[in-house]
């Protein structure tokens, strides 16, 4: 059994193409596209490549697109009131800061101070909680992606065994609570997991966020398992390039598996395809409207 590979990008195109019709259908009935605002703190050559896409994702699905670049030396007082601003401006329906931070900013005060409707990240603690006890909540976009994938391939999840390895607030934790609300029997695992092969050989689903490159080897993998690979990490090469590789060992896993995403190609796409969900759903709420329908 060689097992087929789960194409995000193709998955992601669809969604962000669902929202660009539902940004048209929105500015009809608003009377203005909806808008995000990026903070990008600092130089960072990833981060300033991830702040890019998402500006560019968002003028492609025609909303309105605030970009704020600052220096690394900007004060964490300065930031504070930049986002204390974007709360208050009417424009702005989303606002996401790029994150790592500068060490001399307190990330956790400068998500604290988002405006929950506005927290298209989903990383603020009145989302997290809502998600945790059933409730509406914008929900981070990289487990939110890795749950359309699955119930793309899928369908019902309801009584599915899922490993998530991994426990950060970004992926983790939201990933296990996403799960959870489709009716899987869910372990969080981690690095410090005792046995963690047998764990993972239990798995229907395994979702890998755990950070190690190809940390989960191929026969750890339930014959017929569905594994999404969130995991982005660069390996060495004689050339100095450096190639990409996830925390699954893919070239061993799709022997085992049902479906697999690659790396890249598989989850990172729709990190920001659900970005453009989130900032459209926030604009809907923000508005008094419905949710928008088919995203």
């Amino acid at each position: 059994m060689t097992a087929s590979r789960i194409d995000g990008k193709a998955a992601g195109v669809a969604v962000r193409e669902r929202v660009a019709k539902g940004v048209r259908a929105f500015e009809q009935r608003a009377g203005r596209p909806p808008g995000l605002a990026t903070v990008l703190v600092g130089e960072d050559p990833a981060s300033a490549v991830y702040v890019r896409s998402k500006n560019r994702a968002t003028a492609e699905a025609g909303m309105a697109s605030f970009a704020h670049n600052l220096p690394d030396t900007t004060s964490e007082s300065e930031l504070l009131q930049l986002v204390a601003d974007l709360n208050a401006d009417k424009r702005v329906d989303g606002i996401l800061v790029q994150l790592p931070l500068p060490s001399h900013i307190d990330e956790k005060k400068v998500i604290a101070t988002i405006e929950p409707s506005k927290d298209v990240d989903g990383f603020h603690a009145m989302n997290a909680g809502r998600l945790a006890t059933g409730l509406d909540a914008l929900v981070p976009c990289t487990p939110l992606g890795c749950l359309y994938l699955l119930k793309a391939e899928l369908g019902d999840l309801s009584g599915l065994d899922a490993v998530v390895i991994g426990r950060s607030n970004i992926v983790g934790k939201p990933m296990a609570q996403l799960l959870l609300g489709e009716n899987a029997t869910v372990t969080i695992a981690h690095s410090r997991t005792r046995n963690l092969e047998e764990v993972v050989s239990r798995a229907d689903i395994v979702v890998a966020a755990v950070g190690r490159p190809e940390m989960v080897r191929g026969h750890w993998i339930k014959p017929g398992a569905t594994v999404i690979d969130v995991g982005i990490n660069r390996l060495p090469t004689d050339d100095g390039k450096g190639r990409l590789v996830g925390d699954v060992a893919f070239d061993e896993a799709v022997e085992f598996a049902r479906a697999i995403t690659p790396v890249p190609g598989g989850v990172g796409p729709m990190t920001i395809a659900m970005l453009m969900r989130n900032t459209l759903v926030a604009a809907h709420r923000r508005a008094g409207l419905a949710d928008p329908e088919n995203l």
